[in-house]
C-alpha cells in the first residue's frame, strides 16, 4: 500500500540528499543491502525494490556500510512512509 503524510505537513528536520550504502534487516525478508536517497536528523529514505518493502509501522534495523576503520552501530527505525522508490524510516532509539 502506498501512502504517507501529506506534502503540506511541516518537517522538524530538513532532508539532505545523500547516497549511502546501508544494510537493513526486516523480519519478513531478512537482510538486504540498499542505498539511501536522503537523510535528516530524524530518519532516512531507503531505495528498495518493490518486492522487499516492509509495512508502515514495522520496525527494522539499519547499519551504514563502508565506513573507514569502523563498523557503524545498528539503529532501530520504524517505517513511516512507503513510496514507489522505497521507504521513509524514522529513528526509534
Amino acid at each position: 500500500m502506498l501512502g504517507g503524510p501529506n506534502k503540506s505537513e511541516s518537517r522538524n528536520s530538513p532532508r539532505t540528499p545523500m547516497k549511502m550504502k546501508v544494510s537493513m534487516v526486516m523480519s519478513e525478508v531478512g537482510e538486504v543491502l540498499a542505498f539511501t536517497r536522503d537523510i535528516s536528523d530524524s530518519g532516512i529514505f531507503v531505495l528498495l525494490d518493490t518486492d522487499k518493502v516492509p509495512e508502515v509501522g514495522q520496525e527494522v534495523s539499519v547499519q551504514v556500510q563502508g565506513l573507514p576503520g569502523m563498523d557503524a552501530p545498528w539503529v532501530k527505525m520504524r517505517v513511516v512512509r512507503i513510496e514507489s522508490e522505497g521507504v521513509g524510516l524514522m529513528i526509534v532509539n
